[in-house]
């Protein structure tokens, strides 16, 4: 697999969209931290209660039920964004008891890497990509010829980018001759161990002389 990534060139609706779908994916996950920290004090204050930690599945099946009905911007933008940021929202935890190092899970704020993930019907025709709600979107280079499966979308300096991964064909290529190492330098500008040496063309100077010359 490999990652591909690039800016896109979106209108005004198409930006505000984003930012709605960003906004929602971060409700959801500041949602579920802010429920998950209540279950955590909760278990604290009464230890011998028995509290079953919920999945993303089960957040999001509690999100639809109480949250969603309660906001109807919810429904204005993909249902992948908040069940994405859900099941980042348990892989944090997970990390948080796994690894040493991995902190508590923060809270999200506004403008500050803004994201949000798309699956579903993905078409690429040049440097246009067709996504779901957002429609036809144009990148600012040729687009992969393959059919992505999900996408990321994300903000940067008030710039969005979109990624997502393309399998690749593993090129093996011939051994041609024996291996050579290769020392930069600066009197010549490689040595390498079979004996050649490329000399440094000192561009610098060649091009100051000549400029002298001409003046």
């Amino acid at each position: 697999m490999k990652s591909f990534k690039t800016e896109l060139d979106l209108n005004n609706q198409q930006k505000r969209l984003c930012a709605r779908h960003a906004g929602t994916s971060r409700h959801a996950y500041n949602w579920g931290l802010a429920l998950l920290k209540e279950l955590l004090n909760h278990n604290k204050v009464n230890p011998t209660d028995k509290i079953k930690f919920p999945t993303a599945i089960d957040l999001h099946k509690l999100l639809v039920a109480t949250v969603k009905v309660a906001n109807a911007w919810y429904y204005e933008v993909s249902k992948c964004a908040p069940q994405e940021a859900l099941r980042n929202l348990i892989k944090a935890f997970k990390r948080m008891h796994s690894c040493k190092g991995s902190g508590f899970p923060k809270f999200k704020k506004k403008n500050i890497r803004d994201t949000f993930y798309l699956e579903g019907s993905i078409k690429i025709n040049g440097d246009k990509i067709k996504l779901p709600i957002l429609g036809w979107v144009k990148s600012h280079e040729r687009l992969p010829s393959v059919s992505p499966k999900n996408v990321t979308i994300s903000k940067r300096a008030e710039k969005w980018f979109i990624a997502f991964k393309l399998d690749t064909i593993a090129i093996n290529s011939q051994l041609l001759g024996e291996p050579v190492g290769v020392d930069l330098g600066i009197n010549a500008l490689a040595t390498c161990s079979s004996g050649f040496v490329a000399p440094n063309p000192k561009a610098y100077r060649t091009h100051l002389t000549s400029y002298e010359v001409l003046n």
